[in-house]
């Protein structure tokens, strides 16, 4: 039997497992940094198939390595498995995570004929929190030769567009007063959110093509009646690549100063999590994912242009990463609907966690057996 029949057949012998795992996450949303059963439940069919599992790498208590072999090429394969507030696994992390451990299951058996070394690396904190961010500080990446996953979207699109993100909270303090009695007293900081949403929405005009900025004010005032003394937000600002971001965002920042400067509030304004990258597409590996996943009879569509932003963008600059999405049937929803969050437990989607899988396998076993193996593994060499 050949490595890519072999693991078909450990991915088949291990269906219900990986769909049930699919499952029990999508049915218990957890969100950033706080996966303590989502974690624990991914790893634990990792070891459960006699795997080594380090759970709680680099300081994070919800991050796990599980890594087999000891070849001279090394591949990473990374599990996600946090949800959205409000609308749960909105995103599919449950489909990511059980794809990652399907492939390991499937590779595992094979590391040694193939000269590899397969690490499955659970990463909390996707959704905003930039787990692979620390955990490549952290050493987590560290002898990596390349890194992969797949996300679930509506349609198959390999080669998303990915761009860098910043993400950061925004503070205004203001001065309480009585609001009919005595508001010449008050400074309004409900009033600055106000100010700098409109500075906002008159700059986009001048904003380029993928220059993005959006957020929510979670916080305005306690009682109608009370001039609001505080206000705070969270918000999102994106462009193609890091260079981009770090000409649009100071724009934006600019429109909060404003809110300030009409009103007399004070602003601050802070990062809530590292910068995200945009992403590096590896093209030599998307060349053997897009083989394979024809083979399963997926088709590409070239033709969308998905965005979004991940902190496997920031992995893709560190070294030869790719990030496709896999189609599932959503009936027209997109990501961060709450009609996809349904979708990702249908049959489509259990699919997608099967096929995804070997997809993922199928591909570590190309590159280890092809040319790409020379390119990958010089990198780390010396």
């Amino acid at each position: 039997m050949d490595e890519k029949a072999a693991a078909r057949q450990t991915i088949d012998s291990n269906a219900q497992t990986l769909v049930g795992l699919s499952h029990r996450l999508h049915a218990h949303p957890e969100l950033k940094f706080e996966e303590e059963q989502s974690s624990k439940w991914t790893a634990g069919v990792l070891a459960d198939a006699g795997l080594a599992v380090d759970i709680g790498i680099c300081d994070l208590p919800t991050a796990f390595s599980c890594t087999v072999g000891s070849g001279s090429l090394h591949l990473a394969i990374c599990a996600e498995y946090d949800a959205l507030p409000g609308i749960g696994h909105a995103c599919g992390h449950n489909i990511i995570a059980a794809t990652a451990v399907g492939a390991g299951l499937a590779l595992a058996p094979l590391v040694d004929e193939l000269d590899l070394r397969v690490s499955i690396i659970g990463t909390p904190a996707e959704e905003g929190g930039g787990g692979k961010v620390f955990l490549l500080e952290r050493g987590a990446f560290d002898g990596v030769d390349a890194a992969m996953m797949v996300h679930p979207a509506p349609y198959e699109d390999l080669e998303p567009r990915i761009s860098a993100v910043a993400h950061f909270g925004v503070v205004y303090e203001g001065r309480a007063s009585h609001a009919a009695a005595a508001p010449a007293l008050g400074v309004n900081a409900a009033d600055a959110f106000t100010v700098a949403q409109a500075a906002i929405g008159l700059l986009r005009q001048h904003l380029r093509a993928g220059d993005q900025v959006h957020g929510i004010v979670t916080q305005a005032g306690d009682a109608p009646n009370i001039v609001p003394a505080h206000a705070e937000g969270d918000w999102m600002v994106r462009a193609a690549t890091v260079a981009d971001l770090d000409l649009v965002r100071p724009r934006i920042e600019r429109c909060f100063a404003a809110g300030a400067l009409a009103t007399g509030a004070t602003v601050s304004i802070e990062d809530v999590a590292p910068i995200y990258s945009h992403m590096d597409h590896d093209h030599g590996l998307l060349d053997l994912y897009r083989a394979n996943a024809v083979a399963l009879g997926r088709t590409p569509d070239d033709d969308n242009e998905m965005t979004f932003s991940t902190d496997m963008g920031n992995v893709s600059l560190a070294m030869p990463s790719i990030h496709p999405c896999i189609g599932i049937e959503s009936g027209g929803a997109v990501n961060h609907q709450p009609e996809f969050a349904g979708a990702c437990i249908n049959a489509s989607a259990d699919r997608a966690v099967l096929e995804g899988s070997l997809a993922l396998a199928w591909t570590a076993i190309d590159v280890a057996s092809g040319p790409l193996r020379t390119r990958l593994t010089s990198r780390n060499s010396g």
